[in-house]
């Protein structure tokens, strides 16, 4: 099912299936979010859950026992109830199954609600804990973004602009054993906003930044000033992502809470880096919103 939701400048469109963004486009009909051509990536804006990333072999141990989680978690793979919606918003909800109890044995209730307002296009990942046992959990967002997105342009003409200086680094992502080691870092900034795009970031995957003061990013045409901005407030963490060598005409913004497995963690679930953790019948948010730069 798709839900569309518009105000005076933003048109937005997610599909129940996963709750995943679809489009966001601007009152010119510019597109924004990469459509999810199979050739290079078929998703677009995947909800990460109960896992970011991958786990060790894909498997952790929970309260004693091995549980198989695939990569990224089952949410893609799950049509949302549409619980609530209005010309501006929509709420998206799942909760636990027979079949999530065979990944991950904890009962939750999982929403996302997208609101548009004055152009801005507002999220809010909301996790309850329904069952009667402490949950842990990891979450993420995967938006893809068109990268260009505008006629003319090329994926080099493009910045990260962060919402604050960083001195910052990634962390090498070992590609044969599908982990990130803290111990080995590559400087990406240095007492500076801007990261020049290119694809040679991405030779070895992902990029992540574990360690960063900003809670927004921009991808920004240097020449023009337009583009998105992403804020992050609900996530610890962000990585930055494109398929290489394929070099598409996209790039995606992370904002995650967990990643992929550590080289340096043991494989307790509950030992995970930024693990969140509820209690029975606590809830907790995670919010984003993104912005279309077109000045």
């Amino acid at each position: 099912m798709l839900v569309t939701l518009k105000d005076s400048q933003t048109e937005a469109v997610i599909d129940s299936m996963g709750a995943q963004l679809i489009s966001l486009k601007d009152l010119a009909g510019t597109e924004y979010i990469w459509q999810r051509d199979p050739l290079f990536w078929k998703n677009c804006s995947p909800l990460l859950f109960p896992i970011v990333g991958n786990c060790r072999n894909n498997q952790v141990r929970i309260e004693g026992q091995v549980w198989e989680i695939p990569k990224h978690g089952f949410c893609r793979e799950m049509d949302f109830a549409v619980t609530e919606q209005t010309e501006k918003s929509a709420v998206f909800e799942i909760t636990d199954t027979e079949n999530t109890k065979k990944m991950y044995p904890y009962s939750f209730r999982l929403s996302l609600s997208y609101r548009l307002e004055d152009g801005n296009l507002f999220m809010e990942y909301r996790v309850v804990n329904t069952g009667d046992r402490t949950m842990h959990y990891c979450l993420g967002a995967h938006p893809g973004f068109n990268c260009p997105v505008e006629e003319g342009a090329v994926f080099e003409d493009y910045d990260l602009v962060f919402e604050k200086e960083e001195t910052i680094s990634s962390m090498a992502y070992d590609q044969e054993r599908l982990e990130f080691n803290p111990e080995n870092r590559t400087l990406r900034l240095s007492q500076s906003r801007v990261l020049p795009l290119n694809y040679e970031l991405f030779k070895a995957d992902a990029f992540y930044f574990d360690e960063l003061e900003s809670r927004k990013v921009s991808i920004v045409n240097r020449n023009t000033e337009r583009g998105v901005e992403v804020s992050f407030p609900g996530f610890e963490t962000v990585a930055f992502w494109t398929p290489y060598p394929e070099n598409p005409p996209f790039v995606c913004i992370e904002p995650w809470n967990g990643s992929a497995v550590y080289t340096t963690e043991d494989d307790e679930f509950a030992h995970k880096n930024h693990v969140q953790m509820l209690e029975p019948g606590k809830e907790k948010s995670h919010d984003l919103s993104i912005r279309l730069l077109q000045k």
